[in-house]
């Protein structure tokens, strides 16, 4: 939501840094790469107990997502920085699981749960982007819906600074990531049929 929502009012700052990156010389997919390595230090940081690092890392990672996005938008867009980019994003989520689930092995049945959940989205996610016609700046079909990826990091952020209430919002998570499945495969469903 706050992806679909927010993003107009990161947009300059995001834009600002792309040409920064563009002007160094950078390519997108390098920048994808930069920020595969930043955010799957989020798990080792949270595994090791640094909280506050593995919050940044994440949000870096993040951050350098958005931007390796519209350099790619700003010079060629490319299947394979698709591809690169979904699937970093995939394992930056997994290093996080991982790394508390480690960590906090009383609560590791709640994340694996959750990781089933995100294999679930994910799977509607792709599949309705794949089945459908491109529309909007991305190189596939984006489905909005309640928890997107801004969302993903609040609640990771909130699973690792509070990790006493692990459990509690990593349940609160999979009910979120759930319903937003729902929502998606309810849009599909509409979209899909005609």
């Amino acid at each position: 939501m706050l992806d679909t929502h927010a993003r107009k009012y990161v947009q300059p700052i995001i834009e600002k840094t792309a040409d920064f990156f563009i002007k160094a010389g950078l390519s997108a997919n390098q920048v994808t790469y930069l920020g595969f390595f930043v955010g799957v230090s989020t798990g080792i940081f949270a595994y090791l107990g640094y909280p506050i690092i593995a919050v940044f890392v994440l949000w870096l990672s993040g951050f350098l997502d958005a931007v390796d996005g519209t350099m790619a938008r700003k010079t060629k867009p490319s299947p394979w920085g698709t591809l690169l980019d979904i699937t970093f994003d995939r394992l930056v989520e997994i290093s996080v699981i991982i790394g508390l689930a480690f960590r906090f092995q009383e609560s590791m049945w709640a994340l694996l749960l959750l990781s089933v959940s995100i294999i679930f989205a994910m799977t509607v996610f792709l599949t309705v982007g794949a089945l459908s016609e491109k529309n909007g700046i991305k190189s596939f079909y984006y489905q909005a819906g309640l928890a997107e990826r801004t969302e993903g990091f609040i609640l990771f952020s909130l699973m690792i600074l509070f990790s006493q209430y692990l459990t509690v919002i990593t349940l609160v998570f999979l009910a979120i990531e759930l319903f937003t499945t729902f929502q998606r495969l309810l849009e599909a469903r509409k979209l899909l049929k005609g």
